[in-house]
């Protein structure tokens, strides 16, 4: 049975934006643990929502939880690209977008959207293409899931039903680059 995800460049956090139920928290950070998150965090919780009961593999022993209580507070590492979730007509289709390489994916309410501030703020959005609003801690599991296949070590998948999939090729490392020093021409 494997266990161990493939490796992948960067990283990635999740987080939520007024989050009030305890379930819902408790299923994103077991999703997180599960995907590899570097890091977790709440924008604004509501205080129930650290009642953290539904975490069964008790998450925030392995991995950092950050609470903000505010967007003001949000501190992101240098380099790190936020990526909002939420069904706006301008957000890109989760299916087809390029994750980027150090990233953290804020999702919004349970029973609302990001709020304008926060999305002013994020460098991306993007939308699950669904029917109707899923549930914040399901949303989140989709999005770590897309981010793990695109930017994991996977084999193609099959275009053709019932094909077999090829292994997936090593990583080479490619040899050095030299790099020349420009010459100053104009003396």
């Amino acid at each position: 049975m494997k266990t161990l995800l493939p490796a992948t460049r960067g990283y990635f956090a999740i987080g939520v934006e007024g989050i009030s139920k305890a379930v819902n928290l408790g299923n994103l950070l077991r999703s997180a643990h599960a995907f590899g998150a570097s890091f977790v965090f709440t924008i604004g919780a509501d205080d129930k929502a650290f009642e953290l009961r539904s975490d069964t593999s008790k998450s925030t022993t392995h991995l950092p939880v950050y609470h903000w209580r505010s967007l003001k507070e949000l501190e992101l590492p240098k380099g790190c690209s936020l990526v909002g979730v939420e069904m706006l007509d301008q957000a890109h289709d989760l299916p087809s977008f390029p994750h980027p390489l150090r990233a953290a994916y804020v999702l919004g309410q349970e029973r609302g959207a990001l709020t304008p501030e926060l999305a002013a703020r994020c460098q991306h959005l993007v939308r699950i293409p669904s029917a109707f609003s899923l549930n914040v801690a399901t949303a989140g599991a989709i999005v770590m899931y897309d981010r793990l296949r695109s930017l994991g070590r996977f084999a193609s998948r099959p275009v053709a039903e019932q094909a077999e999939a090829l292994p997936a090729m090593p990583h080479v490392q490619g040899a050095p680059r030299r790099r020349r020093k420009p010459v100053d021409r104009s003396v």
